[in-house]
Formats: C-alpha cells, structure tokens, sequence
C-alpha cells in the first residue's frame, strides 16, 4: 500500500520532467489524488497498535508508518494542492516551481515513512536541497541569495553533530535500524552524549533561541508557497525527530537534560513574542509567532506525561493550518500591492470586507482563542507543566498574553481604521483565495470543536513514547 504511495509522488515529478502541456491542471489533479489516497492509507490503520504498520523494503531498508507519521503525511499531502493554487496565475517558471514543489513532498514523505536512522538523516538534509533552491531562485527580493544560505548553513552545520552520533551508534551497536534500536539499550553516558548530538540538530529546525535567525529571513524571502511548506511542515521536522528518536532512544537523556529545554523553550517563547511586536514585516510577524509556537510544542514533548506528547502533536497540526492560512492571506496582499510592510495597510475591512473577516479568525486562532483547535493543544500541554513545574507552567502561561497582545495589534493594524493613504486599489478576495482561506478557517474550527478524532488515532502510539522515568524539577 504504502509502495503505490511513493510511485503516486514520482508520477507528477515525471510527468513535469517530459511532458509541457496541461501541467499545471495534471498536477493540481495529482496532488489532490495523492491526498485522498494518504486519507485512504489513514483509514485503514489500527489503531489499537503501536507498531508500524504497512512495512515495506527498498534496497533492504525498511519503510512504515504509524498512527503518529501518518498525521505528518496527510499534512504535507494537503499542503501541497493548497501551494499548487497558490502558484496558480504564476506565468513565469511554474513548471519548475511545480517541480521543486513535488520533489519536497516526494522527499518528506519517505522521510515520515523511513524505519532507517541513516536513511531519515540523508532524508533530513536532502529535503536542504530544492529548498534551498527554491528560496534562492524564485524570491521576491535580492536577499533571498542571503537568506537561503543561512537555511542551509545553519540547518546542516547542526546534522553535522547528529551524523557524529549516528558513527557512534553504528560502531558500538552495529545497527542503525529504527525497530531494533527500540529495543536496544544505552549507558547513562551513552543517552547523554547522543541525546545532545540528536538535539544540535532538531534544535535548528523547531528552531530555539539563539539558532532561529535563518526562519525570519527564510521566511522573508521565500515565495508564499515557500512560506508554507517551512511553516506547516519542515519547522515539525525537529520535533517529529523528538519524538521518534530522542525520546524513545534516550529516556535518560531526555530527562537528564529537563531544566535545559524548559529554560531554552521559556526564554525562546518571551523573546519570539517581544521580538514580534517589534516588526514591521507582516511574514516576519507571523515567523517569529512560529518560533514561539514551536518552543510551546517543544515544552509539551518534555512534560514526562501522555497530555503533554497529545497536546504538542495537536498543536503541530493546528499549527501547519494556522500558519500556513496567515501566510497565504500575506501573499495575497503583496501579489496586490508588492509590500510586506506593516504601515502601508490600515483599515482594510471597509474595501476587502471578505478578506478582513480571514485576517481576523486566522489572528484569533494564532492566540488561540477559545473554540480554535491550537487552543485545545495549549490547554492540554499547561495542565502537566504546571504539574510538573509551577513555576515553568506559569511563565508559559504569562508568555500566552504576549501572543495575544501582538496579535489583537495587528488586527487593529491593518483590518481597521481609516484607510491608508499609500494605497488607492483594492480588490477583495478572488475565488480561488476564497477557497483556500475557507477551506483552512474551517478546519481550525472544526478541530477546535471535535478534538477527539485525533487524541484517539493517537493515544496508542503516544503512551509508548511517553514511557519515560519521572523526576522533578526544581
């Protein structure tokens, strides 16, 4: 099953590689075949196991998933129909754009899939490449040579401390198969040690402070469509490797180094919202909201406790809608009016009352308001930190005002008020943008409202990974 999944993602790629007619309809037709088929592959798990199901071997590596990597499958299988529309009106290069955008989700998705740690780390940085490639060749503005080099360098330098620590594994325990290093057993000094080299490299990609400069400036220039793919997929990349090796690899580690990630992740949270009420750009307001997000999700993963580990998965799924909408509603903006810049848009809801009504909902959800789904994962996640930490759980929970604070500013900033005095011609949404930005706002919603679909797809596998000792932090 899982086989016929890979050659539907190699189809469009060859098809866009030997054929220059209808190529965008036969894409958009293809991805949506693929997404139905991933819903297809979700229907038919058990639910009940924690194992991988569906296995496969290419070249005697063993491919699979679980009822955890199939939630990242189906995600990335949305998006991708979502980046297609986007592109839509694109004249210039969308053959290639369409290209470097199925090669991504090709590579993402045997990433989710792979039971291999050697084939997840190639896949890892693999995914580097078009990405890369795309930021730099088809960005809006002349930075964008600047800023796909720092999402390479700063994403590869810390692979590199995690390739060290997969020589290391090979060499002592001569395996690097995912099933059987599950059953494998490491010294104290052993977790300790790969525990860091596996976090120097999932730490840039949720990313932490300090190594969260290359998301600002990534996001800035990449295209809309870039945008998403980095916000709804690739930021999950190093929690999606929390989850599936460190924590389960490295129980000990992972509690050994608590009073670490709750101090990165608290001052990641504070300094990602005070340093977004102080931007300008509109993608760069959302990119830092990002970060504090993702450093949220991080807390939930180390809170020793099942709630913690659904509420973190919840909150990434939320978050790939959430982010994923704000930025499309900016690319929409600056398709019309060629600027990112805060104070050129003011009072926009009295000329694009359609797209004022997006812009609202999509910013109360980003704060998570109450009926949203990132709400339902934040809640989830403050009730064992405060358990666990008081005193963590609380500067947590402050930090949640400083997303309201800078979100409610930008409602007020650009959706009402006069109009700006920059800007004469406004055209409200088009069908294709409606369609898009409905489709988004009611699955935050409906997910807000009917959380269980997920927490019971994910309770099995998620008591697994939550087995961990339990200690104190002080």
């Amino acid at each position: 099953m899982l086989e016929l999944l890979v050659i539907l993602c190699i189809l469009p790629l060859i098809y866009l590689l030997f054929f220059d007619k209808l190529y965008r309809e036969v894409s958009f037709i293809f991805s949506l075949f693929i997404f139905s088929y991933t819903l297809f592959i979700f229907l038919t798990l058990d639910f009940n196991s924690p194992e991988f199901q569906w296995t496969f071997s290419i070249l005697t590596y063993q491919f699979g998933i679980d009822n955890i990597s199939i939630f990242f499958i189906i995600l990335t299988a949305f998006l991708q129909p979502i980046c297609i529309l986007i592109n839509w009106n694109n004249t210039i290069n969308l053959r290639s754009i369409l290209a470097y955008l199925f090669l991504i989700e090709f590579l993402l998705i045997l990433l989710f899939m792979t039971l291999n740690t050697l084939v997840f780390y190639i896949l890892f940085e693999s995914i580097l490449i078009p990405m890369f490639i795309y930021i730099g060749k088809f960005g809006a503005r002349s930075r964008k040579i600047e800023a796909a080099f720092k999402f390479f360098i700063y994403t590869y330098i810390g692979s590199l401390v995690m390739f060290i620590g997969l020589v290391y594994i090979y060499y002592v325990k001569g395996t690097l198969d995912l099933e059987l290093l599950y059953v494998t057993e490491f010294t104290k000094n052993e977790q300790i040690f790969l525990w860091l080299s596996f976090f120097a490299s999932f730490s840039v990609k949720i990313p932490i402070v300090p190594f969260h400069i290359w998301l600002p400036e990534a996001h800035v220039e990449a295209p809309t469509a870039g945008s998403v793919l980095l916000a709804g997929i690739l930021l999950k990349l190093g929690i999606y490797g929390f989850i599936r090796y460190s924590i389960p690899l490295f129980p000990y580690g992972s509690t050994y180094f608590l009073p670490l990630i709750y101090a990165i992740g608290i001052i990641s949270i504070v300094y990602s919202s005070l340093a977004t009420i102080r931007q300008i750009d509109l993608k760069k307001i959302i990119a830092y909201a990002s970060i504090g997000h993702m450093n949220f999700v991080l807390l939930g993963l180390f809170s020793q406790s099942i709630e913690g580990l659904m509420g973190s998965m919840y909150i990434m799924l939320s978050h790939g809608f959430i982010s994923s909408a704000l930025f499309t509603t900016i690319g929409m903006l600056y398709d019309r009016h060629h600027s990112r810049i805060l104070y050129y848009y003011r009072g926009l809801t009295n000329v694009m009352p359609l797209f004022a009504v997006f812009f609202f909902i999509l910013n109360l959800a980003n704060f998570s308001f109450p009926g949203t789904s990132s709400f339902i994962g934040e809640f989830i996640i403050l009730l064992p930190l405060l358990e666990l930490n008081t005193i963590a759980g609380l500067l947590t929970a402050f930090s949640l005002l400083f997303s309201a604070l800078y979100s409610l500013w930008l409602i007020n900033r650009v959706i009402f008020g006069s109009l700006s005095v920059y800007i004469t011609k406004y055209n409200d949404l088009f069908l294709r943008e409606f369609s898009i930005l409905i489709l988004f706002t009611f699955l935050i919603i409906y997910f807000g409202l009917y959380p269980h679909i997920i927490f019971n797809s994910l309770s099995m596998s998620l008591s697994y990974y939550s087995l961990m000792p339990q200690i104190s932090i002080v």
